[in-house]
C-alpha cells in the first residue's frame, strides 16, 4: 500500500543534522532549468540571415512563442513574451518528468508556490511601474474605496489557486499511475511472479498524466498568468491616460 509520507518529494541530499536538505524536486528543477538553458543557447548560437538547421528550429519555437504572447498581451507587451515561454517551458518540461520514471517537479507544492509568487510579483510590479505606487492603490479602491480589502483579498488569492491547480492536478496523476500501478502487480501476482501487467496497462495513463495533462495544466497557468497581467496593465493604463488628460 502507498504511505502518506511516501507522497512527498524525496529527500535526496541532507547537510549537518538533516534539518537543511535537497529534494528530488528541487535537483531535478535544476537539471530541468539548466537543461533549458543548454538547449537555448545552442540553438541561439551562430545566427545567420538566412536560417537552417537548428535555426529554424529556434526561430519557429521563439516566433510561437512571441504569437501566444501577443494574441493575450498584445504586441505593445512584448516585453514580457520571454518570461511567458520561460514559465510555459520550464512548467511543460518539468511536469512530463513522469514519461522518464521521474517524480514531476511540479508535484511539490514548493516549485508550484514558487513559480505562483513569481506571476504574482510580476503582476504587481508591473502595475505600479506602469503606473506608479499611488496609483495601483487607487486602482485598488474602484469604483469605492472599501472595495480596497475585497481587491486585495483577490490579488491574494491568485498565486494560491495558480499553485494548487498545477500542484493538485500533477500530484493527483502521480497518486493514480502509482496506485494503477500496485493494482496490475497484484493482478500479476495472481497469474505469475512477473508483474507483467504493470509494464503493459499503465501505457494508456503515462500518456494521459505524462503528456497530455502536463500541456494542459501548463497552458492553463501560462493563460491566467498572462490573463491577470493583462488586466493589471490595463486598468493602470487606462487610469494613467485619465490622469494624464486632467494634467493637460
Amino acid at each position: 500500500m502507498i504511505q502518506v509520507n511516501e507522497l512527498g518529494a524525496r529527500i535526496i541530499i541532507s547537510f549537518g543534522d538533516g534539518s537543511v536538505f535537497i529534494t528530488e524536486s528541487t535537483l531535478w528543477g535544476i537539471v530541468v532549468a539548466v537543461f533549458l538553458a543548454i538547449i537555448g543557447i545552442w540553438l541561439g548560437s551562430g545566427l545567420q540571415k538566412i536560417p537552417k538547421g537548428k535555426q529554424v528550429i529556434a526561430e519557429l519555437i521563439v516566433g510561437w512563442i512571441y504569437k501566444f504572447s501577443d494574441e493575450n498581451l498584445g504586441k505593445e507587451n512584448r516585453k514580457y513574451a520571454p518570461y511567458i515561454g520561460t514559465i510555459f517551458l520550464f512548467i511543460l518540461t518539468g511536469s512530463s518528468l513522469g514519461v522518464f520514471g521521474i517524480r514531476p517537479i511540479t508535484a511539490s507544492l514548493n516549485v508550484t508556490a514558487a513559480l505562483a509568487a513569481l506571476t504574482f510579483l510580476l503582476i504587481q510590479l508591473s502595475a505600479i511601474r506602469t503606473h506608479g505606487l499611488k496609483g495601483r492603490l487607487k486602482e485598488l479602491c474602484q469604483p469605492y474605496p472599501f472595495m480596497f480589502p475585497l481587491e486585495i483579498i483577490e490579488a491574494c488569492t491568485l498565486p494560491v489557486s495558480l499553485a494548487l491547480r498545477l500542484f493538485g492536478n500533477i500530484l493527483g496523476g502521480v497518486i493514480i499511475v502509482d496506485l494503477w500501478m500496485y493494482f496490475m502487480e497484484y493482478l500479476s501476482s495472481l497469474i505469475c511472479d512477473i508483474p507483467f501487467l504493470r509494464a503493459v496497462t499503465v501505457l494508456p495513463l503515462n500518456a494521459f498524466f505524462d503528456m497530455f495533462e502536463p500541456a494542459i495544466q501548463t497552458y492553463i497557468f501560462t493563460m491566467l498568468t498572462m490573463l491577470n497581467l493583462y488586466t493589471a496593465i490595463k486598468i493602470t493604463e487606462s487610469h494613467g491616460q485619465l490622469a494624464h488628460g486632467k494634467n493637460k
